[in-house]
């Protein structure tokens, strides 16, 4: 293996920041204060404290957690992949390494206590935030390395994603239908897709730093394609779920469009899925907006 390089930058509290920030990918906060933030208010009708300390909570200390835990020991593989040093994940300086990690658990730590007191004696709403917490630091840290057993580490990653919503449900109460497991259930299979096809990219880098992924395990192509035919699940949950719930299923035909020019790329040419990975950043975005009017419309016609 070639010997990693472990580049210098600038110093000074400004830099420090800067890094810290950076770890937590600011452009992906959304997609975890989103969610609990929707299936809190959609089903209390509330915006209270817990709503803003929760949302809060998912949005900037989780983020920070978990990204920062994954780029503290995903260095030396990150020093071969071209895409890291932006938005995309931080190249954090050695130096900055603990007091990555550091500030995760210092700027989570206040947050989680006082959103647990606003939650109350929430026995299932503990077991849900566990399961929660335990994925984040499961997937990057030593001696799990979830993110380094194929299959698992995609499930993994969406739970990241996921758990958040069940998280807001079980704070505010809410009543288990079919309707629910069904939508809960596609989230679940749009992280996995979305995990996977994100794997693709890596492929070289992660194999040259000797890290096992979904994409490792099985190639470029096939993985691309599981990855489609996890939003086509994700789509077809939606159809069987009340009005206007269906409407949701058109939201994964982007995703698929998206993915769908890579579906035979070689190993060798991986990286290219990059440019795919991009518009996926910028289509969540997009889909965000279109599930918080189909929220709106849900509550309207309730």
């Amino acid at each position: 293996m070639t010997e990693a390089i472990h580049p210098t930058g600038p110093t000074g509290l400004g830099h420090s920041v800067r890094q810290v920030l950076l770890s937590s990918r600011p452009l992906s906060w959304i997609n975890t204060a989103f969610p609990f933030a929707a299936a809190y208010v959609v089903t209390t009708g509330r915006v209270d404290a817990l709503l803003v300390v929760g949302t809060l909570f998912f949005l900037i200390p989780y983020n920070l957690l978990m990204y920062g835990i994954n780029d503290v020991f995903d260095y030396e593989s990150d020093l071969r992949n071209p895409r890291k040093g932006g938005v995309e994940g931080a190249m954090l300086d050695p130096g900055m390494h603990r007091t990555v990690l550091i500030s995760g658990v210092a700027t989570a730590l206040p947050v989680l206590l006082l959103m647990l007191v606003l939650a109350g004696a929430n026995p299932w709403s503990w077991v849900v935030l566990s399961i929660s917490l335990f994925a984040v630091v499961a997937y990057s840290a030593p001696g799990l390395r979830f993110k380094e057993r194929p299959v698992l580490d995609s499930v993994t990653s969406s739970v990241h994603f996921v758990s958040p919503a069940v998280y807001g449900l079980a704070v505010a109460g809410a009543v288990v239908t079919p309707d629910l497991v069904a939508l809960l259930a596609a989230f679940f299979f749009w992280g996995i897709a979305s995990h996977a096809f994100g794997a693709v990219q890596d492929v070289e880098p992660d194999r040259q730093g000797g890290i096992s992924s979904i994409a490792t395990a099985f190639g470029a192509a096939q993985t691309v394609r599981l990855a489609i035919g996890f939003w086509l699940l994700a789509g077809l949950l939606m159809l069987v779920t009340t009005w206007p719930g269906p409407l949701a299923a058109v939201l994964v035909i982007p995703y698929i469009l998206a993915a769908w020019p890579y579906r035979s790329i070689s190993d060798a040419e991986s990286e290219r899925a990059n440019n795919g990975w991009k518009r996926f950043l910028r289509l969540n975005f997009f889909t965000g907006f279109l599930v918080t009017m189909l929220l709106i419309l849900w509550v309207v016609l309730r």
